[in-house]
């Protein structure tokens, strides 16, 4: 802290060291600033010069004061939060938090690794996740207050959330080719009028399959919804005439060209599999839409094959077409196990709205 002419001009360094020093804190339990223990002021000026991430809760009240790697942290609570009860600073995860609280009040250190917390500092639920650690504060022999050093590990923890979902959907993916491969070898075996024809039509079909397997890797900047969908489906049918298909010349960009073409692949996996096109007289239908609004619109709608039924449990295709999908059209979607054939529809918007 620094003094002239016997006032406070600055207490450490930074824009939260201005802050501190310049704030009315008379207003508060921790009364005016002149007038704080040595204790207190080591404390704060140890936190300023620290480049982690660090609050102190000091007092009867725990009266929040942060540096400057914290503050962003507090995300819109930091126009209100320095100066102010801990209890109402964090009042959205104060009751999740209040264990290791006590903890450290008690005078026992705490850590914590990658806890999960909803946090509404932004004025909405986020998922976050913490590592970090309270430890107690003594003046005079005495807790008066504790320390947090806070790491926000959220963005670690969703990577490897979507590595796993990566890893999940890849193996599903050879799941799915490799089911595909053998409905084709068996549908064209079995409608083929001679070896050879046999031979070509699965030659065609395999071709077929790696296209639509290249699409699902690499996809352009935008694509044609018709063109997605035909490329998706291409392997799986033995007639183009088995699928019928409505809807605008509709580009869409390459993450919703990618999301599509895992839906339409699934579909027609599942389709090949247990659904219309394990049927010869089986057909899909394939219908999609956009308003002056940008509501955007999917169907797949399945006829003439066998009796439908729902599955016992939702396997990652489920997840897949019902979850993950949707996503990319910041929609939802819904899956209609009707007995005369299965219905999907997808529902969102082209562009995320503001």
């Amino acid at each position: 802290m620094q003094v002239k002419g016997g006032q406070i001009t600055q207490f450490g360094r930074g824009r939260m060291g201005q802050l501190i020093a310049s704030y009315d804190w008379a207003s508060t339990p921790l009364g005016s600033i002149e007038g704080w223990s040595q204790s207190l002021r080591s404390y704060v000026e140890m936190m300023l010069g620290q480049k982690h991430a660090i609050c102190l809760f000091w007092g009867p009240d725990l009266t929040l004061l942060y540096n400057d790697a914290y503050a962003p942290i507090l995300g819109a609570k930091e126009n209100t939060a320095l100066g102010r009860p801990a209890s109402l600073v964090w009042a959205d995860v104060w009751e999740a938090i209040t264990p290791f609280v006590n903890q450290a009040l008690s005078g026992e250190g705490t850590w914590s690794q990658e806890m999960p917390l909803v946090m509404t500092r932004n004025g909405y639920p986020e998922e976050t996740f913490w590592t970090f650690s309270y430890s107690p504060l003594y003046e005079n022999g005495e807790i008066a207050g504790m320390i947090n050093v806070a790491l926000d590990a959220t963005h670690g923890v969703m990577a490897r959330r979507r590595q796993d979902e990566l890893q999940h959907e890849l193996v599903h993916r050879v799941k799915n080719s490799l089911a595909v491969t053998k409905a084709i070898v068996t549908s064209t075996l079995r409608n083929a009028s001679s070896v050879q024809v046999a031979q070509d039509a699965i030659g065609n079909r395999m071709s077929a399959l790696n296209r639509a397997q290249d699409l699902l890797f690499s996809v352009a900047e935008k694509a044609l919804i018709a063109d997605v969908v035909r490329t998706a489906l291409e392997a799986h049918l033995d007639r183009p005439e088995r699928v019928v298909m409505h809807g605008p010349a509709l580009d869409v960009s390459a993450n919703q060209a990618l999301g599509l073409s895992l839906a339409v692949y699934e579909l027609a996996t599942n389709a090949l599999k247990y659904g219309a096109l394990s049927s010869p007289d089986g057909l899909v239908s394939i219908a999609w839409a956009v308003d002056a609004e940008d509501a955007f619109s999917f169907e797949w709608v399945e006829s003439g094959g066998p009796a439908v039924e729902a599955p016992s449990s939702n396997g990652f295709g489920s997840r897949l077409t019902g979850r993950v999908v949707p996503a990319y059209f910041w929609g939802s979607a819904e899956t209609d196990f009707a007995v005369s054939g299965l219905r999907y529809r997808l529902s969102g918007q082209l562009t995320q709205k503001a």
